[in-house]
């Protein structure tokens, strides 16, 4: 249904901007620290990025910009450079939003934004752990007043090592991080008790600003230096247009990560859409998402932006705060510029050690521990997934540790998909077609066999051995008549109709007749497109029918009416004998 816009849902919209806002100014801060660039890049995200992507996407809750797990991706992306390289690493980054928008803008224009739901929710869960994870690590620095040290050649894990081990504690800083957090977690209960806008982490910030001013601990000396280590100047501006300054070495290092961050980024955003979309049953289209997602990290590329995602912070309280459409998000950038132009200046006397306790809270929130617990709890393959991914976070890099979890699905997936079951039927004394049991009479005149799984070349080997037993069996029992029933099997390919092929002219050389049921669609049609029907008689191919008419039943009763002088007692019972014999019934 077509939304009417009125000045009561511009009211909503604008209430709702006002309230993300002010969750993403200290979120944006606190963001381009763990990516490891100056704040103002995170305010410049939250205001182009989310502006570009509220106009252009599907969503009408979605809110775009810096995010968690984005910025600790692209931290890792530029280790490469040594901590003193700032503007090297700047102009990288801005190259790294640009290819990942690029990447991103050609997953949507040929389509491919429903790939990321091939990506296991397990391998998303083991990500957050493991982001999460480094994540606190990484901050212990800054809430520790302790600067950083290493280099970017060396693990990120060492680096951390490096800076405790060998630096001498803020306790002046210490001990605004820690009230940082004690506040945070105070006004986040009070907020969800009284029902209050969800303020307490710009409330926390300013507290924190005003009690380092208030002792003189953000104050710089004669020497310019202050106690404690401070955001820094915030230049009172909009970001303007930038062609970064790149070095094409650069794009080597950084399409790894580039492509890594931009399904991750899809990832985020599409599921964060979908979720709120199954509450509000709103129609999204996820290429047009996956669109506004590239055009977004494009432009910020070109506006000094950090690349950015969908947040899901940001998007709940949106929702939240009743918002009818994408123009909230838009009122919601606006708000963030007009605080940039109006209040920047004040931002020097933000301590890094509070933003570095902002960020230990959000590491704790980034972990969905319910789920966590869940995945861990439902099957080794889902542990294992989350297990993998969330160490790789932490010990290999955090943007591989989504690809390492991607491929190790994959490994893990195919021999469960591989696994071709086989199981003999039998029919009863009671003339039903079920499962043969231990204590069933064995029946000497056919063999009545069910396969199930996927037809496909990993399940080639099941295939084989299931076609020798058959023919063993034939061989030793002297079976004349095999019907297999194909009903739940699913997509042949050439592998297994080669394998079919060579079983029946084997079976056919033998004087065995290989009655086909079930035979769905897309079988049928591989094997009309193989030409089986030149050599295969069209009377041993039984079609899927529904129960009533069911195509098991067929081919059971046509090797009845073949068994001519049938030796075998248990089949039989079943032969016809006159109107009074009661029908074949099926039941698998």
């Amino acid at each position: 249904m077509k939304l009417e816009y009125s000045w009561g849902n511009a009211r909503v919209d604008l209430l709702a901007g006002v309230t993300v806002a002010a969750i993403s100014l200290p979120q944006a801060m606190a963001y381009a620290l763990i990516a490891g660039v100056d704040p103002r890049f995170g305010l410049y995200s939250a205001i182009v990025v989310t502006l570009v992507a509220s106009i252009f996407g599907s969503s009408s809750h979605l809110i775009n910009g810096p995010t968690n797990a984005i910025s600790l991706v692209v931290f890792s992306a530029l280790a490469f450079f040594d901590p003193d390289a700032r503007f090297d690493t700047y102009q990288a980054m801005f190259l790294l939003g640009i290819m990942i928008g690029s990447i991103q803008i050609l997953i949507a224009v040929f389509k491919l934004g429903d790939l990321t739901r091939y990506i296991s929710e397990s391998i998303v869960i083991g990500f957050m752990a493991g982001a999460g994870t480094l994540v606190g690590l990484t901050q212990l620095g800054n809430l520790t007043g302790i600067r950083d040290r290493g280099t970017g050649q060396q693990h990120v894990l060492y680096r951390i090592w490096l800076t405790l081990s060998t630096g001498h504690v803020n306790w002046r800083a210490l001990g605004i991080g820690l009230g940082t957090i004690v506040l945070v977690v105070v006004l986040r209960k009070l907020a969800r008790k009284y029902h209050l806008p969800q303020f307490d982490m710009l409330l926390a910030l300013i507290a924190a600003a005003a009690v380092a001013a208030a002792f003189g601990w953000s104050k710089p000396a004669l020497d310019g230096k202050t106690i404690i280590s401070v955001v820094g100047s915030v230049p009172r501006s909009l970001p303007l247009p930038h062609i970064p300054e790149i070095q094409f070495w650069w794009v080597k290092e950084l399409s790894g990560s580039a492509l890594a961050i931009a399904f991750l980024g899809l990832l985020e955003a599409l599921a964060i859409s979908k979720s709120i979309a199954n509450t509000t049953r709103e129609k999204l289209d996820y290429n047009r998402q996956c669109l506004a997602e590239g055009l977004a990290n494009l432009t910020g590329g070109f506006f000094q932006c950090l690349p950015g995602s969908g947040s899901l912070t940001r998007s709940a309280i949106n929702f939240q705060a009743g918002a009818v459409s994408r123009f909230s998000g838009v009122l919601a950038a606006g708000t963030v510029a007009l605080v940039v132009v109006a209040l920047a200046p004040f931002a020097r006397y933000i301590p890094k050690s509070a933003l570095a306790g902002l960020l230990l809270v959000t590491a704790v929130r980034l972990v969905d521990w319910k789920r966590l617990s869940y995945a861990m709890r439902a099957s080794r393959y889902d542990a294992g997934l989350v297990l993998v991914t969330a160490l790789s976070a932490v010990f290999i890099s955090v943007e591989f540790s989504i690809l390492i979890g991607v491929a190790l699905s994959i490994l893990m997936f195919v021999p469960r998909a591989a696994l071709l079951r086989s199981s003999e039927l039998v029919v009863s004394s009671e003339r039903v077609v079920r499962e043969r049991l231990p204590e069933d009479p064995p029946c000497t005149a056919m063999l009545l066999y069910d396969l199930e799984g996927e037809l496909f070349f990993g399940a080639a080997p099941e295939l084989d051995r299931c076609f020798d037993q058959l023919k063993q069996r034939t061989k030793d029992e002297g079976i004349r008549f095999v019907v297999l029933r194909l009903k739940r099997t699913r997509n042949p390919d050439m592998v297994s109709l080669e394998r079919f092929d060579h079983f029946l002219h084997d079976m056919q050389a033998q004087g065995v007749t290989v009655l086909l049921c079930g035979v769905r669609p897309a079988f049928a049609k591989a094997m009309a497109n193989l030409r089986f029907q030149d050599w295969l008689p069209t009377d041993r191919v039984f079609p899927e029918e529904d129960e009533k008419f069911s195509s098991t039943l067929k081919a059971v009763r046509y090797v009845y009416e073949l068994l001519q002088q049938n030796s075998c007692p248990h089949c039989g019972q079943n032969e016809p004998s006159g109107a009074d014999q009661p029908p074949l019934y099926y039941l698998v």
